[in-house]
This record gives C-alpha cells, sequence and structure tokens, in this order.
C-alpha cells in the first residue's frame, strides 16, 4: 500500500526554472489507489532522511504503532508531513506490518541572490522576500516572494518588470536561489485628464490628485509614475477636494489608465459628476444623556447654518462633541451625523446624534516601535491603564502627551479587537527619533558680524527620559560650561526635578564694552496643577562681575553708565513659571492657545535685589494644512527695591533670533556719546509676532516650510539714576563735573516702536534643521543695529 506527492520537477544540477503551475502539489492518483489495502501497523520505518532526525519524522505523523492505516489516515498523514515544509516529497505504503514512510527533504538555502536590479536597492528588496538564508527552500515561498518583488516594481512605476527565480544546487542538500529581475522602463504618466469639470480647471484639479505627470525635472518624485493603487487614492482625495467646498453630491465615475501605443507610458482620465454647489442648513445636536446639555453641545458645533457644506467640519464637529462627552466623563459615546440633502434649496441639514455607546474596556496596551526608549517612560505619559473604560479624549490627551516628550518623529494610538466585544487593546506605536542634538548656529548682520554657537544635549539620556546637558560652548558671544540634569518623575510621581552647574562669559564688547563672568547653579521642581496647566519653581544662586577694560573707562570713550556697573554681586532668587497649554498638538499645533507667566525674587540673601515678570503667549488657527496662523507674544517688566537700580547683566537685551531685522542687542536704550554707541538694555520690553505659515510648491520630503513674520515691539525704561551723568563726568564747556542728577542728553531711552517682517525658511536638512531668516526693517530709531539675513542650524544624533 503507497501514497506519494511528486515534486514537480527535480532539483537538477545547474541552474532549475521554478515558475511552473502555482498550484499546491497533491497526492496523486496512483498513491491514492495503492493506499486502498489496509492494515494494521507494527512499526513504523522512515527512509530518506539525511538532516531530519526519524523521531522528527514520526513526531508528526497521526498514526501510531498498534493502529489501522487506512486511506483516510495515509491521506493525513501526507498532509501533515506536507505541511511542516521540509518535504518536497514524501511516499507512504504498507508492507506486512512495517509502515514504510520514504521522504525526499527540501534543500536548505545558502543564500539568496538578486541580479539585475538598479532601480531598487537589494537592501529593500531583503526586507520584501520572506525566504532567508539557512532557511528552508520550498516552491511556495518562492513564488510568493515573486510576487511580492513583482508588486514592489509595479508600485515604483515599472509596470512590466519580471522576476525569475533559478537555483543551483550545492553538496549536502544546499542551494543557492537567485532572482533574475528584468526591471523594465519606468511606465511614466503621459498626461491626467478630467472630464465632466466645470467648477475647476484641469490644471486645479492636477495639484489635488497625487499622480502627477512625467516630466524631466521631476526625477525625484515618485508620484509621476503609474500606479494602479494610487487611483483609488486619487478618487479619495477628488472626492474630499469636492465635498469640502461644496459639493454634496460630486462622485467620480470611472478612472481609466490608457497605455500608449508606443507603451512609452500611460494616460490616465478621470471622468467626474460635479453636482451643484450646497450650503448648511438646520444644525442640531439630540442626546438622551441627562448629564449632557444640549444647548451646551449645540454651542460647541463649529458649523453655522449658510456656511458652505465641508465634509471636513462634520468631522470636527463630531471629534468636538465627542472629546466634550469624554470630559464630562461618558467613556463611551457615539456620535453620528445624519444627513438630509434638500435638493430644492440645495442645503444640507444635519442633526448629530449623542448617545452613550455599549461600555468597553481597555484589556491590554501594547506599546511598539520603542527601540531605545524604554516601555515604561512612554506608558507613564498613558491617561489609560489595562482595565479601564475605553474613552477616546483620554486616548487623545495620551497621544500628544507622548508627542510632547520630543523623543519621537512618529506617533500613533491605534484601536485592536480585544478577547470580547466589549474589550479592546491599545497599541502605541512611535517611531524614534534623534534625542540628542549637536548645535551650531550662526548670523550675519548689516555690519559684516559673524556670531557662532555650538552645544551638545540629550534629551533622553539612556531611554529614560532623563535630559542631560554638558555643554561646551565657545562663540564669539558666549562662552560656557555648563551641567544640567532632569528627572521627568522624581520619587516616581508626576513631579519634574532638577539641577544646573554653569560657569560662562558673556562677552559683549561688541554691543555694549563690557564682559560678564558668571558661576552659579539652581535647583527645579515642577508639577501639573489641572490637565493644561503646570507650575514650576527654583531656586537660583549665582555669582556675577562685571567688567570693564579700566583704560577705557578712564579714558572715557566707552559709557560712564556702564563703567559704574563693574564689580561682583551675589545674586539668590527664587522664582515660578506657570503655564497654560491648550494647543491641540504639542509639536505642530493648528489650533488653540498657550500661556505663561514667571517671576523672579531676588533679595533673598545676596547683594541684589529685584523683581522680575515675563510673559508669553501664543494663538495658532489653521485655515488648511498649507495656511496656518500663529499671533505670538512676550512681554517683560524687572524692577529694584530697597533702593537697588537694576544692573547692567540684568537687563533685557532684545534683537537677533527673538526679534528679526535686527542684530543682537540692536534695539533699545544706547549711550551714543562715542562712536560704538554702546547698548545699555532695558527694565521693560514688549515683543509681537504675526506669522503665516505658506506653501512652498514643494513635495512634503524635501522637508522644506516657509512663512511670512511681522515682528513689532520695543525695549526700553532705565532707571534714572542710569540716564543721568556719572559721577566724574566733566561738562566740556565749563570742565567742571556736571552736578549730580544732571540728564545726559546722549543716552537715548524711549519706547518707540520697531518693526520688521520678512521671510522664514525652514529646511530639514540631511545635517538637521536650518532655519534662514531674510528681514526688512520697518521701523526703527537711527541709533538701532539692523540685520537682513541670519541663519541657524544644528545636527541632531
Amino acid at each position: 500500500m503507497q501514497r506519494t506527492r511528486a515534486h514537480s520537477a527535480a532539483l537538477a544540477s545547474g541552474l532549475a526554472l521554478l515558475m511552473g503551475s502555482t498550484a499546491l502539489v497533491v497526492p496523486t492518483l496512483a498513491a491514492a489507489q495503492a493506499a486502498q489495502q489496509a492494515g494494521v501497523v507494527q512499526r513504523i520505518i522512515v527512509r530518506g532522511n539525511e538532516r531530519i532526525e526519524q523521531s522528527t519524522v514520526l513526531s508528526y505523523l497521526p498514526i501510531q504503532p498498534g493502529e489501522t492505516l487506512d486511506p483516510a489516515k495515509a491521506d493525513l498523514a501526507l498532509k501533515a508531513l506536507f505541511r511542516t515544509d521540509l518535504f518536497a516529497d514524501v511516499k507512504v505504503e504498507l508492507q506486512g506490518g512495517d509502515m514504510i514512510v520514504t521522504v525526499v527533504e527540501n534543500p536548505i538555502i545558502n543564500k539568496v541572490v538578486f541580479e539585475g536590479n538598479s532601480g531598487l536597492k537589494e537592501e529593500k528588496l531583503r526586507d520584501e522576500v520572506t525566504v532567508r538564508p539557512r532557511g528552508i527552500f520550498t516552491r511556495a515561498k518562492v513564488q510568493q516572494d515573486v510576487q511580492r518583488i513583482v508588486e514592489l516594481y509595479r508600485r515604483s512605476g515599472r509596470i512590466s518588470a519580471t522576476v525569475t527565480p533559478k537555483i543551483v544546487e550545492l553538496p549536502q542538500k544546499r542551494v543557492d536561489l537567485i532572482f533574475e529581475i528584468d526591471e523594465g522602463p519606468k511606465s511614466g504618466v503621459l498626461r491626467v485628464n478630467f472630464l465632466g469639470n466645470k467648477e475647476f480647471s484641469d490644471n486645479d484639479l492636477r495639484d489635488v490628485v497625487v499622480t502627477e505627470q512625467t516630466s524631466w525635472f521631476k526625477f525625484f518624485s515618485s508620484n509621476a509614475n503609474y500606479d494602479p493603487d494610487r487611483l483609488e487614492y486619487d478618487k479619495e482625495q477628488l472626492r474630499k477636494h469636492y465635498r469640502n467646498r461644496g459639493f454634496y453630491d460630486f462622485r467620480v465615475i470611472s478612472a481609466i489608465a490608457e497605455l500608449a501605443p508606443d507603451k512609452n507610458g500611460f494616460a490616465i482620465t478621470y471622468t467626474l459628476e460635479e453636482g451643484v454647489e450646497y450650503r448648511f442648513g438646520k444644525i442640531t445636536v439630540e442626546t438622551e444623556l441627562q448629564k449632557l446639555d444640549k444647548n451646551v453641545l449645540q454651542q460647541l458645533v463649529p458649523i453655522r447654518s449658510g456656511e458652505t457644506y465641508q465634509d471636513e467640519r462634520i468631522e470636527q464637529a463630531t471629534d468636538a462633541l465627542t472629546f466634550a462627552a469624554g470630559a464630562a466623563g461618558f467613556a463611551a459615546v457615539d456620535v453620528r451625523p445624519r444627513y438630509t440633502a434638500n435638493k430644492e434649496t440645495n442645503t444640507v441639514d444635519v442633526v448629530f446624534q449623542v448617545r452613550e455607546g455599549p461600555r468597553v474596556y481597555v484589556e491590554r496596551i501594547d506599546v511598539t516601535g520603542n527601540t531605545r526608549t524604554l516601555d515604561y517612560v512612554i506608558r507613564r505619559e498613558l491617561n489609560l491603564v489595562e482595565g479601564d473604560a475605553y474613552n477616546r479624549a483620554l486616548v487623545d490627551r495620551s497621544k500628544n502627551n507622548i508627542r510632547a516628550l520630543g523623543f519621537f518623529k512618529e506617533v500613533d494610538i491605534e484601536e485592536v479587537p480585544g478577547s470580547a466585544p466589549d474589550r479592546t487593546g491599545l497599541q502605541v506605536k512611535v517611531e524614534e527619533q534623534p534625542t540628542g542634538e549637536l548645535s551650531f548656529s550662526a548670523g550675519y548682520s548689516s555690519v559684516d558680524q559673524l556670531v557662532l554657537d555650538l552645544g551638545i544635549t540629550e534629551r533622553n539620556f539612556r531611554g529614560r527620559g532623563q535630559s542631560v546637558r554638558a555643554r561646551v560652548s565657545v562663540g564669539s558671544l558666549r562662552q560656557q560650561i555648563d551641567f544640567g540634569f532632569t528627572e521627568p518623575r522624581f520619587l516616581g510621581r508626576d513631579l519634574g526635578a532638577g539641577f544646573d552647574l554653569y560657569a560662562y562669559r558673556l562677552d559683549y564688547s561688541e554691543f555694549s564694552a563690557y564682559e560678564t563672568n558668571t558661576i552659579g547653579s539652581n535647583v527645579r521642581f515642577a508639577f501639573p496643577l489641572t490637565v493644561a496647566s503646570r507650575m514650576s519653581t527654583r531656586y537660583t544662586l549665582r555669582s556675577d562681575e562685571v567688567d570693564i577694560d579700566s583704560s577705557l573707562c578712564t579714558a572715557q570713550v566707552v559709557s560712564l553708565s556702564l563703567c559704574a556697573q563693574r564689580g561682583k554681586f551675589i545674586t539668590s532668587l527664587v522664582g515660578y513659571t506657570y503655564l497654560y497649554d491648550r494647543r491641540n498638538d504639542p509639536i505642530n499645533p493648528t489650533r488653540g492657545f498657550r500661556f505663561d507667566v514667571s517671576q523672579d525674587f531676588a533679595g533673598v540673601g545676596g547683594d541684589v535685589n529685584y523683581i522680575r515678570t515675563e510673559a508669553t503667549g501664543g494663538w495658532w488657527h489653521g485655515f488648511n494644512k498649507d495656511f496656518i496662523l500663529n499671533v505670538s507674544g512676550s512681554a517683560g517688566f524687572i524692577a529694584g527695591f530697597s533702593g537697588d537700580t537694576i544692573r547692567i547683566n540684568d537687563r533685557f537685551y532684545k534683537g537677533g533670533n527673538n526679534f528679526r531685522g535686527f542684530e543682537t542687542a540692536g534695539i533699545g536704550p544706547r549711550d551714543t556719546n562715542f562712536s560704538r554707541s554702546d547698548a545699555l538694555g532695558g527694565r521693560a520690553y514688549a515683543i509681537g509676532t504675526v506669522e503665516l505659515a505658506i506653501p512652498t510648491g514643494l513635495p512634503e520630503q524635501y522637508g522644506i516650510k516657509a512663512g511670512l513674520f511681522a515682528d513689532f515691539g520695543t525695549l526700553g525704561l532705565l532707571d534714572d539714576a542710569d540716564k543721568n551723568y556719572q559721577p566724574g563726568a566733566i561738562n566740556p564747556v565749563t570742565n567742571l563735573p556736571y552736578p549730580p542728577g544732571t540728564r545726559d542728553p546722549a543716552i537715548v531711552d524711549d519706547l518707540s516702536l520697531r518693526a520688521s517682517a520678512g521671510l522664514s525658511v525652514h529646511w530639514r536638512s540631511p545635517m538637521g534643521p536650518i532655519r534662514f531668516d531674510f528681514s526688512q526693517v520697518l521701523a526703527k530709531e537711527n541709533y538701532d543695529k539692523t540685520e537682513t539675513f541670519r541663519f541657524s542650524t544644528s545636527t541632531r544624533f
């Protein structure tokens, strides 16, 4: 009695073509007929096995000695052995009481070789195929990998690519597997046509679809190649485009790709039915939940009757209602919009039905993609734990918490089915990004001045979320050595704690003729107050020494107001910062606002007494993904007490990166007695910025963004003692010292408006992010210092 499953082609020496039938090998008719003789199995003998132990073969068989072998069991035995992928051929026969199992082992793959590939890198092909060196060779796996490679080429625009697998037999049942690839030419897109469009031109719609017409200058773009899958995506993009502009009845009738007669590319034609433009009609909210006031919910819907119909507004309203219900304590809520189109009035009535959905519990939370960051660093940012009721608002908040860490390029939280209908799993997917930073910045001013700065930090030390800064900074302005450490969860609580040790020399000789040498330290703590607010506290102890070349003061070629600031002083201060953040995204906000205020009280011991208050804020509004408006501002005031005036190194200096169009310390009070026109800083400032992100017309993969900006503000308000002639100053007319309290007219201090406008370009380059600022000053004083161009960059590791 015997059964057999034949291999379709023996592994002949040399190269053997494998692309025959794709059907699975099945038992032959002769083998089935041979198994009709039944009998009792006394023992089982395995023949033909070389690498595989007999005990391994026996473990797969569904029959044991003493059992009766019949055709059904023989068939099961064959299928069980073939399912292991270990054997190319199997034969089962009964001789007397011996069940003889004869096997032909599948060979082991020695190496996998790709030949003929130039359009795709070998690494990409290896990632795509499933066969691996030292793996078992099976024809089915190879055929599946052939289809994978062909699909990969098809997506890259090479529709005519073919792949032929071949093997080379080696000793000891080993083979080399070769994929011979004929890539063929790229199948370009000759034209993208539209039929039925009246409201939007062909050029307008070509900007909507992803598929691009092939041009010589688009050698970096993969969208200029024909891809059938991309047509489906384009149809969805067209639908979104029209439906977000009022065309409620819009549909794509067909999308057809026709190969040119000379087969050098495709012509793609989209046939459209636009319909007419609709507007929103009656907008209502219905709810059966007693704790939710439908009138309050109605106010949260960002839609008004008479506005142009947009699908995006429906989605925004659904999200707003879902979030509001979640914030009110409803972990499971179902918001469903119901549409009623009125063709007579061309309006769409929308009813948002808010119902409590079935309660679903979080069964499991998995974190993937964190190759460096430890799991607990991510999990502690989640507002849900396993066993909690699922709440979409808390999931969205958790996602923003993880993004706010700044450790990941991408963050996504997906729902996965649980073990029961009322169970769900959450899969937190992250993509690591460099968190160390080697920074370099430079600026070019209107007086040909170059400003340089270097530094190094690590914001995710050993993947534990800790921030460590060990910095040696050498620049024309600052020479600095400092060390800082921050533990975001001190003592296992939501309490940030850290300390800093630093020593730096600030050389303002190019701007204000003085240098400051500082040695200090501070400790700080931060903790949340509410979901959207946070408080941080600090204590600082430092020693400051203001130094000016005494010969310059003796010769009176620098400001005597500065000379009066020379000396060493100890500053001991306590302070706090309050932050309130309601942005929709902590990294790239398109909605919401942010505000913080801080105060420092110097005089807890030490030689300096003052109160300093600063506040910053920002508001974001995205008109769409390309145009995002940001209005931000900052203001500060510092005042001394106990008879103290504000020292030169404690005053505010503005310009450079914080007021584009002006040099560092380029605005504010100055001593114009001398040609160097020394900056004196100010006790009060207010600066505002309006910036509009604009599209560049370049593909996103280039990483280039741009924005138009306008900066405006002021700085000034010196102490009276700093605006008067200093003791010892000689009146050149009388050759006598000026009387005490005499105002020095050369010390200018006014709170006049300064303004600039220009273009900022941000480039996510291979070496790191680079920013270029091109500025034009619109309002200034004649003693201000301006610049027209500045750039800064940093490289990350």
